[in-house]
Order: structure tokens, then C-alpha cells, then sequence
């Protein structure tokens, strides 16, 4: 079965980095779908940024000029460069996935089959 684990969060001040990377195994198919998404204290989880198997991404419009996102396929590895952090930013940070490619909705939660059990990422002022 797909496996994914997060690693890389922290607390780290204002204006600091942080790179996530989320480990993926069992895939048994070649095509999937990888994102990441968070949940601040008290919100909904919300899509961060989608990455397909080729490269193409989407981006939330609330980070896509600071954080982007990468895959190593030949590592089965997912990151997420978050730089400009600010204490918005402070959430848990979840990897997902799903079988296929990305679309035009896969910045919603509820379309992820596969997820991690998230990584936190506290940002101080």
C-alpha cells in the first residue's frame, strides 16, 4: 500500500525557510498525483500546492510566490521549498496523493487518496 511520510518541519522565525520532503513508497502505479496541504489550528485543511509526475504544478494563490514545489521520482520523494515564511504560515503540513494525474481540482483535500500524517511548521514573529 502507498505509504507517505512527511519530514522537515520546525519552528523557525518570520522571514526564515523550510524545506519539506515527503517520502512515498508502494506506489504500484506510474502516474500520481503529489501535493502538499495544511491545517492551521481551528481551519479547515486547505491545498497548498500539486505537483504531477512530469513537473506541471498548481499552486495556492496565497503562496505561490514563495513556496515551490518539487518531485525526485527516481527518490519517490516529494518536497516543498517554503521560503518568506510568516507566522500565516504556521500549520500542520500534510503530503497527499492520488492515482492519476492532477486536475483542475486537486488543490481540494477530498480529492487525495493517500496521505501522510503531516510534518508541523511553526512560525515565529
Amino acid at each position: 500500500q502507498v505509504q507517505l511520510v512527511e519530514s522537515g518541519g520546525g519552528s523557525v522565525q518570520a522571514g526564515g525557510s523550510l524545506r519539506l520532503s515527503c517520502a512515498a513508497s508502494g506506489y504500484t502505479y506510474s502516474r500520481y498525483c503529489m501535493g502538499w496541504f495544511r491545517q492551521a489550528a481551528g481551519k479547515e485543511r486547505e491545498g497548498v500546492a500539486v505537483i504531477g509526475t512530469y513537473g506541471s504544478t498548481t499552486c495556492a494563490d496565497s503562496v505561490k510566490r514563495r513556496f515551490t514545489i518539487s518531485r525526485d521520482n527516481a527518490k519517490n520523494t516529494l518536497y516543498l521549498q517554503m521560503n518568506s515564511l510568516n507566522p500565516e504560515d504556521t500549520a500542520m503540513y500534510y503530503c497527499g496523493s492520488k492515482v492519476g494525474y492532477c486536475t483542475g481540482d486537486s488543490l481540494r483535500p477530498g480529492g487525495m487518496d493517500y496521505w501522510g500524517k503531516g510534518t508541523q511548521v511553526t512560525i515565529s514573529s
